[in-house]
């Protein structure tokens, strides 16, 4: 068993698909997945999502376990046998592993014999582009599942391998993304007095956004805006610019400190463009919201971890990146819990990382307890 979810990993490996473009990843997935069919397979869900359903007897408990499907625009560096096919397309973010873990627990499932209830395996797209949840939940095929419980797992490299990560209330930050166009007037390089040139503009707004910085994660108040693309004019020595961009990524440590951000911001931009005469267009995009883990789910975790003798680390505060999970919190309960990858293994997103095979039954393990404490619980038996 453990040969062909290793090996399915490595397949899905070769052949990343970025977000939204996710068709043969989900055919792969749902050729898998016929080796233990499900009472139930959707697709098409938010996109080229998928879900297998697995129900047992009478109605009961309704348990979601998801993971990503899709892959990022990075170009691997990795020279091993199983490495990416697709130039600059790879997955650097441990989605082939998640999907080779929640895929796997098809052949546990199968062998269960629960009085009831309805174990739903959820293959996600667009996790990356933090859009592929909310698809998901508003699909009137989605609506239908109902679930009361919704898990998930990420690999933590710079953790010691196989301990679970658990974090009380947030797992993940609140993330946003920010576009600024500045509209001047170009002119001659000689005369920029005659133009109106966005330069000064640019400078005080990266240096005022940089003031908001609170760059300890520890504190309620963390707040990190990073610098993504900034732009200005073109390359023609003869002309003053007379536009701007500057693209940047806010995190917080929730949804209410991301308001209270993007309100500072919208009085910054328009103070300083009004100062510097310029106009301005601003976007917002790519929105993660904080992923909220209900007490009773970790609790689950939390004992999942101990029936098998897992070291547990419980982490004070929430992790900087985003993971749109958060859109499950906020309407079922959830949690997201992580499993170190190796304290040497690459960051995420690096163009050396690779999923290590070497946890795979350990997010198995953990997903199979956290099902069976729901499950065989004696309130839920008649």
């Amino acid at each position: 068993m453990l040969e062909k979810i290793t090996a399915l990993r490595k397949v899905l490996h070769q052949h990343p698909e970025l977000s939204g473009e996710e068709i043969e990843t989900a055919h792969r997935i749902k050729n898998f997945l016929s080796h233990n069919p499900p009472s139930e397979l959707i697709e098409g869900i938010g996109g080229h999502g998928l879900a297998a359903i697995y129900s047992f007897g009478e109605e009961g408990p309704v348990i979601l376990i998801r993971c990503e499907l899709d892959a990022l625009p990075i170009q691997e560096s990795n020279l091993f046998e199983y490495r990416s096919g697709i130039n600059g397309v790879s997955h650097k973010c441990g989605h082939d592993g998640h999907m080779a873990i929640v895929a796997g627990l098809s052949y546990w499932i199968k062998e269960q014999t629960y009085k009831k209830g309805k174990i739903i395996l959820l293959f996600q797209p667009a996790e990356e582009t933090g859009k592929g949840a909310k698809a998901v939940i508003e699909d009137d095929k989605f609506k239908e599942f109902k679930p009361d419980y919704v898990f998930a797992l990420h690999n933590i490299p710079g953790e010691s391998l196989n301990t679970i990560i658990r974090v009380q209330n947030n797992f993940s930050s609140s993330v946003q993304s920010l576009g600024i166009l500045l509209k001047g007037k170009e002119s001659h390089a000689s005369e920029p007095e005659n133009g109106v040139n966005p330069a000064l503009a640019i400078a005080e707004l990266v240096n005022q956004f940089n003031l908001l910085n609170i760059l300890e994660p520890e504190k309620s108040n963390f707040t990190l805006l990073t610098p993504v693309h900034i732009k200005m004019g073109q390359i023609a020595y003869g002309v003053s610019a007379g536009s701007g961009e500057l693209h940047y990524t806010l995190r917080t440590r929730d949804e209410a400190h991301m308001e209270r951000l993007k309100s500072a911001i919208k009085e910054l931009l328009t103070k300083i463009c009004s100062q510097y005469n310029l106009g301005l267009e601003t976007g917002w995009f790519d929105y993660f919201p904080t992923s909220t883990n209900d007490p009773f789910c970790n609790e689950l975790i939390g004992k999942a971890a101990e029936i098998n003798n897992l070291r547990i680390h419980e982490k004070p505060y929430p992790y900087k990146f985003g993971e749109d999970f958060g859109w499950f919190s906020k309407y079922y309960k959830s949690a997201m819990f992580g499993i170190g990858s190796g304290e040497n293994s690459p960051a995420l997103h690096n163009p050396d990382y690779d999923f290590p095979e070497e946890i795979i039954p350990t997010g198995m393990a953990m997903f199979t307890s956290v099902i069976d404490q729901i499950l065989k619980s004696k309130h839920l038996i008649t």
